[in-house]
């Protein structure tokens, strides 16, 4: 065959025909391909229940799909029960625990995920009777313990605390808020406090107000036929009672006169995260939603040639990457621009942003950039109509919106028949440069005076991570740093009770992505240090530091500290390194007062010996550390201290997380003894 192919290769050439084909001009885009979307069989059970079945005997396997058009929830002062709902449901039932659930489960090797709109379930054929035992007593007889609501609200708690160190979770929370409201489900914002006060009955409530038949759509796609999915659907989900399903009517969002400007703080950030973002009425459907798709596509909908991509990445080397979103919704749609970039260009990536959507509305686009995106959206479209879930998926969409019946079908011809006129048309009709959302998350008070110009009346606001404005650093007065750190030293007992402390030995657990650890803290006043994790009674790994030299020791084998990690080492293991911070090498400064997480801290900024900077909040009530910020070539830390317990007259952090990049961890220390006198053989490096 390669001879052959050699050949023809070789004829071409020698009759010129290759010669002849022009390659410095795409060819012209033909006829919108004719497409054959599977076929999707529906039936209605007497309750409501609206059955789609894709018939698929490729596989011996069978999914099952239910999904509630619940609409908006509104959550009040409990908002985030509505997303526990899912997990909850597969805590055990009336008739079934967890355990006999999950084991039920894993036994058949089958997919059982509910959520708080619907569940999903996925198995082998010959196992669906079972699973759809289990599917349908999960879905129907849910009982919501409380020691798993307990553990699943602790998880979230976990996940707030890591978050708040990523700035796009920060930007996306500040986004939703100010483009729909705080009091609207789709804005409002889950905070410990709202976890706080979940209990059980809002999960039993929303679960018999919204899990209704006639309010669902029950998707069957695999290795079985109507006659079987008929028999199936009457027998497991045929006695689900329907019931009258409430609607959130609220359709009034946030109006502004032009630009805003959202800020919020991140220390030690070296770039910031940005999104321009605003509402868009565009449902699903719409007559403009394909045209408007593929204006977002030429925009910076994902592709390498997208204008976003292209500005700020290719042409000013901003980015790595710069996206943007349309997104239709039955209520209200949004659009959203993305990027992170250095901190010194936040402003410019800002204004080239607001230039390429300004230039969407202001010039056409080619048709070369036109036929590129249409071509790709055509290839991405066809390419799922592989997947018989697709085929589900599109009866779905046309029965639950309402869409004609050969919405899908006549896809292609109107995507191949989007002008260049159109695509400005829908620019023009929904970007809204002038009246957006300008959110950046990072270094403040280095990029709020750059970002104030984009802001229609020239101010700056800036945010916390639950979406409420707060004032910023704020300067104060009679106050120095001396005289924070010896309010600290008091508020933890005083000087006489610190220094009378030789040795600790803390004993405690770490709970890092749900999997609990053992911690082991040994420290002396002779700077040696001892830090132990481990599970099932196995050390994982050891950090130890006897005044002078240090190691660490995991799976990985040992390494002896050197250089800046040794420096940092030997700083911190003192045992109240802050009281320290006064001392010659040390530069404190008190930069202002500043509310965090709705606290009233002190700002300091410690550079220490080694040249490391960290950045500490103290509490102006108590005087207590609240929160520590230190930051390496690894990226930042973020530490906070949430409880404190008093030992012998002197109090300790006994509940703390830290949190760096998407990881987490929450410690607990449950036993701290002091004076102890270890031996220096557990120093020993």
């Amino acid at each position: 065959m390669k001879k052959i192919i050699t050949l023809l290769y070789m004829g071409l050439l020698s009759t010129g025909l290759w010669a002849q084909l022009d390659r410095s001009t795409p060819p012209a885009a033909g006829p919108a391909p004719q497409i054959n979307i599977g076929e999707s069989q529906q039936f209605t059970l007497k309750n409501g229940l609206q059955v789609f079945v894709v018939e698929d005997h490729k596989l011996p396997m069978v999914s099952y799909s239910l999904t509630l058009n619940t609409g908006a929830v509104p959550e009040g002062e409990a908002t985030g029960y509505v997303e526990l709902v899912g997990d909850l449901m597969r805590a055990g039932t009336t008739s079934r625990s967890k355990a006999e659930i999950d084991e039920a489960v894993d036994f058949i090797g089958a997919t059982l995920s509910p959520h708080s709109k619907g569940i999903y379930a996925r198995s082998l054929t010959r196992h669906n009777s079972i699973l759809l035992e289990l599917m349908s007593d999960v879905l129907l007889n849910p009982v919501f313990p409380q020691e798993e609501l307990d553990k699943i609200v602790k998880q979230m708690e976990t996940a707030i605390q890591a978050n708040k160190n990523e700035p796009s979770a920060i930007a996306g929370n500040i986004a939703s808020v100010l483009r729909y409201g705080s009091t609207d489900p789709y804005g409002a914002v889950t905070s410990e406090a709202s976890l706080a006060r979940i209990t059980t009955d809002h999960l039993k409530q929303y679960h018999q107000t919204y899990f209704c038949p006639n309010k669902g759509y029950l998707i069957i796609v695999g290795d079985i036929t109507l006659k079987e999915a008929k028999k199936q659907a009457k027998k497991y989900f045929g006695k689900w009672q329907e019931a009258e399903v409430p609607q959130y009517e609220n359709q009034s969002w946030p109006s502004y006169e032009g630009p805003v400007v959202a800020v919020a703080n991140r220390d030690g950030a070296n770039q910031s995260t940005l999104q321009v973002t605003h509402t868009v009425d565009l449902t699903p459907g719409h007559p403009d939603a394909i045209k408007a798709s593929v204006m977002n596509q030429i925009l910076g909908g994902g592709s390498f040639n997208a204008r976003l991509f292209q500005n700020l990445r290719e042409d000013k080397a901003f980015t790595y990457g710069a996206y943007s979103s349309l997104s239709t919704d039955e209520r209200i749609g949004n659009f959203n621009a993305s990027t992170q970039v250095r901190t010194s260009v936040s402003d410019s990536a800002v204004h080239e942003i607001l230039y390429e959507m300004r230039r969407m509305q202001n010039e056409q686009v080619s048709e070369e950039d036109l036929e590129l995106i249409k071509n790709m959206m055509t290839g991405s479209f066809s390419r799922s109509l592989e997947d018989p879930q697709t085929v589900a998926r599109f009866a779905l969409n046309i029965a639950r919106y309402n869409l004609p019946a050969d919405y899908y079908q006549t896809y292609l011809q109107k995507l191949a028949a989007v002008t260049a006129e159109d695509v400005q048309e829908m620019a023009k009709k929904y970007l809204r440069p002038e009246q957006c959302i300008i959110v950046a998350v990072g270094e403040a008070d280095k990029i709020s005076e750059t970002l104030a110009p984009f802001a229609a009346d020239g101010k700056v606001r800036r945010y916390d991570y639950y979406g409420e404005e707060v004032k910023g650093l704020q300067a104060v007065s009679g106050v120095s740093a001396a005289d924070v750190i010896a309010a600290y030293a008091e508020a933890l007992g005083g000087q006489e009770a610190l220094d009378g402390i030789q040795d600790w030995r803390q004993t405690g657990t770490a709970t890092v992505q749900g999997m609990a650890l053992s911690v082991l803290t040994v420290q002396t006043n002779k700077n040696q240090v001892l830090v132990e994790m481990g599970m099932n009674g196995q050390v994982l790994s050891k950090q130890v530091f006897d005044g002078q030299r240090g190691k660490v020791v995991s799976p990985m084998g040992e390494q002896e500290l050197e250089g800046p990690m040794l420096a940092e080492m030997k700083e911190s293991s003192v045992l109240f390194p802050e009281l320290n911070y006064l001392d010659e090498g040390y530069e404190l400064e008190l930069l202002g007062a500043e509310i965090i997480d709705g606290q009233n801290c002190y700002k300091l900024q410690v550079t220490k010996p080694s040249g490391s900077a960290t950045t500490l909040y103290f509490k102006v009530g108590d005087g207590l550390k609240f929160r520590e910020i230190s930051s390496s070539p690894q990226g930042s830390a973020t530490t906070s201290y949430r409880e404190w317990t008093e030992v012998e007259g002197v109090l300790f952090p006994t509940r703390i997380n830290q949190s760096m990049g998407p990881q987490s961890i929450d410690m607990h220390i449950e036993q701290i003894e002091l004076n102890q006198q270890p031996d220096a053989e557990l120093f020993a490096i």
